[in-house]
């Protein structure tokens, strides 16, 4: 009968369990987590402290009102269940250091008033992680149904490709990006709806939605289409939500292309012919800010050659705003550079080194906004 050396096996379970723990853990993630840790209490605190002054008391708070003021806000994000628990906790902690100070350490319940703090908060701890890990589990499915409604990476048709990107900050985001072939031509749009995260997402698939809807009935030209969107969202008095948008039509039967912008970012072209690049910077208010009225005078709707070789990039902020870990921004100068140089490439080479480029800029750092764009090309 062979024996087994447990001191060894406990060693092996130790290094596995450490192991185990550990995964993930180095000092760039644990630098991350800490500056987000530490950036969401501190917009818990100024929200705190912000919402004593809209109810009208404009005077001075001290150190001790703004720490109650805080603790407040902090506490009533639990259920009434787990703020029970845990002021409990806080009160038996409290108790247990009192009762030590003024000597009755040997009081009955004395021993009890630590186990009690520290398994509350613990109960709490592993209650919020097990809710945390569902609504995590719902967002991935929320995330996985989003992207499958985004279209194909990468379309080619007789006189046009199309490569498109997608890169969300959190598990869903708030960009657009379709590529809608009808009979009469090719749309591409580019969208951002104002806010992040589950509630910007749920406003981007709607918005989709429709637009699917009035392309597939109506066809529209780019300015039509952005209307009948405006309309929708101004339907609803109490929805603050604004999209900003681009959309380029190009049509079958033409070597133009028609590009109406609704308070977007100004696409960038290249033209092969001249060898040079340049944005589209025409006019256009945000759906959602002004009437049907007002937005019919201030969007314009123009139409650009696009002549083989040629090509255009649509994108959101998101690129242009991403940072470095000086705290520098991508910039719309470097775009304009990538597109000079690489403007006459295939729409998915040009694609692919505008993301190299980014991704070596950006480094470690991690977008703080979603990132989408999409490149035209003319073979």
């Amino acid at each position: 009968m062979g024996l087994k050396n447990e001191a060894q096996s406990a060693l092996k379970d130790t290094k596995h369990f450490y192991r185990e723990y550990t995964s993930g853990m180095n000092r760039e993630t644990i630098g991350r987590d800490i500056q987000a840790d530490s950036e969401r209490i501190k917009q818990l605190y100024f929200e705190a402290i912000e919402s004593q002054k809209k109810q009208g008391d404009t005077g001075e708070l001290t150190g001790i009102q703004k720490f109650y003021r805080f603790f407040l806000s902090l506490t009533q994000r639990l259920n009434p269940t787990r703020r029970l628990i845990f002021g409990v906790s806080c009160i038996s902690f409290i108790a247990h250091y009192f009762l030590s100070l003024i000597g009755l350490s040997g009081y009955l319940l004395h021993p009890l008033l630590m186990p009690v703090a520290f398994g509350g908060v613990i109960v709490i701890l592993l209650i919020e992680l097990l809710e945390k890990t569902d609504v995590k589990r719902e967002l991935d499915l929320a995330r996985d149904i989003q992207l499958s409604l985004l279209p194909p990476t990468e379309y080619r048709g007789e006189k046009l490709e199309v490569y498109a990107f997608a890169n969300t900050a959190q598990e869903v985001g708030g960009d657009y990006v379709d590529i809608i072939e009808t009979k009469k031509g090719v749309y591409v749009i580019v969208a951002d709806v104002s806010g992040k995260g589950l509630s910007a997402a749920l406003y981007m698939v709607r918005i989709q939605a429709l637009v699917h809807l009035l392309i597939e009935k109506y066809e529209p030209s780019p300015k039509e289409l952005f209307l009948e969107l405006n309309n929708y969202i101004k339907s609803t008095k109490s929805d603050k939500t604004f999209v900003t948008a681009c959309t380029a039509f190009f049509p079958n039967d033409s070597d133009r292309f028609t590009l109406c912008r609704a308070g977007h970012n100004s696409p960038i072209i290249y033209s092969k012919e001249n060898d040079t690049t340049f944005s589209l910077r025409t006019g256009g208010l945000a759906l959602g800010m002004a009437s049907n009225q007002v937005l019919k005078h201030q969007l314009l709707e123009k139409k650009y050659y696009f002549k083989p070789g040629d090509s255009l990039l649509l994108y959101t902020d998101g690129l242009t705003e991403a940072r470095n870990e000086l705290g520098s921004e991508y910039g719309t100068d470097e775009l304009e550079a990538m597109m000079s140089i690489y403007g006459s490439l295939h729409a998915k080479s040009i694609s692919l080194k505008i993301q190299s480029s980014l991704e070596a800029f950006i480094g470690s750092q991690k977008p703080k906004d979603d990132i989408t764009y999409a490149v035209v090309h003319r073979p």
